[in-house]
């Protein structure tokens, strides 16, 4: 929790709160043509470390805490409580560090994955919802024929 408040993110929550990160999200063709423009960005850095942080949080409070601090560090949100970042090693292993500091920081059931990727693994992911189905590997929507 120190790490978050030295990232100034820490202090009391605000007292009328207005609209949260999730309702502002954007939707889900937007969220995955950033996705693609990460994976495909030709100026991305060699040194750069693509992965998925993932957490499953009770507390509505460290929630919030680590959904600002994963926006601040240059995550992306991709569903609710899934980041992907695209960030050089030493930045990868900040964030592993500090959400680790944090689990260990009060008694708990929460769960925080960071799970390293590479674009190849990424290109191949599937993304299927109510009003899209694309695959990310030939950037294209499916078509069924009958």
């Amino acid at each position: 929790m120190r790490r978050l408040m030295r990232a100034g993110l820490g202090g009391s929550p605000c007292p009328n709160p207005t609209k949260n990160d999730v309702e502002r999200m954007p939707d889900i063709d937007r969220r995955v043509k950033r996705m693609l423009g990460i994976i495909n960005d030709i100026h991305r850095k060699p040194t750069n470390m693509l992965f998925f942080v993932m957490y499953d949080i009770e507390s509505n409070k460290v929630r919030s805490q680590i959904v600002k601090y994963l926006i601040k560090k240059g995550c992306v949100r991709v569903q609710k409580s899934i980041f992907l970042a695209d960030l050089e090693s030493s930045v990868y292993e900040e964030i592993r560090n500090d959400l680790a500091e944090v689990q260990a920081a009060y008694d708990n059931q929460d769960s925080i994955l960071i799970v390293p990727l590479s674009t190849d693994y990424l290109r191949s992911m599937k993304v299927i919802g109510q009003s899209l189905n694309l695959d990310l590997i030939t950037h294209s929507r499916s078509t069924m024929f009958f």
